[in-house]
C-alpha cells in the first residue's frame, strides 16, 4: 500500500496481543513473522510447509523460491530467534488442527485447509487487529515490511544489507523506505559525542582533542 507507515515498538507489542480465536496462532504467528523477515505479502503467503520447516525443526535460513519474488529471483533471509519460535508454534498448532504438514502444503492455510490465505483474508485480519488496538494512521500488510525495515536500519545496519533482505534491486527503493523524522536527525548528530577540550602544548598557544565516542578515536590540531 502505496504511503503506508511502519509500526513502532510500542505499536507492535500491543499489536501482538490482539488476535483472538480458533485461529488466533495461525494469525499472530503471520503477523510476527513477516516483521522478522519483511518479505511482501504476496511471498509470505506463497510459503509451503517445506520452505520454513525441515528436518523436524525450523531452517536456519529461509530461501524464497524464485517463482514467488517479485523479481523472479532466489533471495535468501537468515531467521532470527524470534522467527524460528513462531515457525515452530505455528507447525505445532497445524499438527493439533490436523493440517497438512507435507512439504508443498501452504504454511499459511485458510479455513478449508488445503487453500492458501488470501491476501484480502490478510487484509481483514491485520485491520481487526490494527482497529482493536487502536493503531491510526497509515497501516496495513504493507506496515509490516516496512517495520522491519526500519527496525534493521535503527538498529544500524548497512544500508546495502537492508535492500538485499527486502528484495529491491535499487538502493533508491530501500531508502523510500526508510523516512527519517527530525528527531532521528538530532539523535543522530547527538550521539557522535563530540568533545572539545582546551589542553596546554608545547610550542602551542592552545590545542584542542577531538574525542569521537562511536569510534574510539582522538586527534590533536595545534590553534
Amino acid at each position: 500500500m502505496k504511503g503506508a507507515r511502519h509500526l513502532s515498538k510500542q505499536e507492535i507489542q500491543s499489536l501482538a496481543q490482539f488476535f483472538y480465536g480458533e485461529y488466533e496462532v495461525r494469525n499472530r504467528t503471520l503477523f510476527l513473522l513477516d516483521l522478522n523477515i519483511g518479505t511482501r505479502i504476496s511471498e509470505l503467503l506463497a510459503l509451503n510447509v517445506g520452505d520454513v520447516w525441515q528436518y523436524g525443526k525450523p531452517v536456519e535460513i529461509l530461501e524464497l523460491r524464485k517463482a514467488i519474488t517479485k523479481g523472479k529471483k532466489t533471495r535468501q533471509i537468515p531467521l532470527n530467534d524470534q522467527a524460528r519460535e513462531v515457525i515452530t508454534e505455528l507447525i505445532e498448532w497445524k499438527k493439533s488442527q490436523g493440517e497438512r504438514l507435507l512439504p508443498n502444503a501452504p504454511l499459511f492455510a485458510s479455513r478449508k485447509g488445503n487453500n492458501r490465505l488470501s491476501r484480502y483474508q490478510v487484509h481483514r485480519i491485520l485491520k481487526e487487529s490494527f482497529q482493536g488496538s487502536e493503531c491510526s494512521g497509515k497501516v496495513s500488510t504493507h506496515s509490516l515490511r516496512k517495520s522491519f525495515a526500519k527496525a534493521l536500519l535503527v538498529s544500524g545496519n548497512n544500508l546495502r544489507a537492508i535492500q538485499i533482505l527486502l528484495g529491491h534491486t535499487s538502493l533508491a527503493t530501500t531508502e523510500k523506505y526508510l523516512a527519517v523524522s527530525p528527531d532521528e536527525l538530532t539523535r543522530a548528530v547527538n550521539s557522535l559525542g563530540l568533545c572539545l577540550i582546551p589542553i596546554g602544548l608545547p610550542g602551542a598557544s592552545q590545542a584542542f582533542i577531538f574525542r569521537y565516542s562511536s569510534q574510539e578515536m582522538e586527534r590533536v590540531r595545534g590553534v
